[in-house]
């Protein structure tokens, strides 16, 4: 459960700060000065997030760890592996489904779109 809310929130964190970047490199140079002072520092304090989210999730790692060692004593090596191959899986599942969400989103807009046009 833990390793599902940390890469949620790495995931959610380096899209906001992606939209943010975006957005200011977008802003032309007559853009009010306010406007850049508030994007960068949302961006400084995204950036600061997706850092402590970096941390979190490498304690997650060592906790899963820790966790792995003592499943190892109890479970035979069939299932022991069955495990291993679970938990490796998870986060890179969870990071396809959050991109197929994203291209979803991301079509559902651009149908919107094109019905606004036409």
């Amino acid at each position: 459960g833990d390793l599902d809310k940390v890469v949620n929130l790495l995931l959610s964190l380096s899209g906001r700060l992606a939209r943010v970047e975006t957005a200011l490199g977008s802003l032309g140079p007559h853009a009010p000065a306010e406007d850049k002072v508030a994007l960068r520092e949302k961006q400084r304090l995204l950036a600061a997030q997706l850092e402590d989210a970096k941390e979190l999730k490498e304690h997650v790692g060592r906790r899963e760890e820790a966790v792995g060692a003592m499943v190892a004593r109890y479970l035979p090596a069939e299932h022991l592996q069955d495990y291993q191959h679970f938990v490796k899986m998870k986060s890179a599942l969870i990071t396809e489904q959050r991109e197929l969400e994203e291209k979803i989103r991301l079509g559902q807009e651009q149908l919107r779109c094109l019905h606004e046009s036409l």
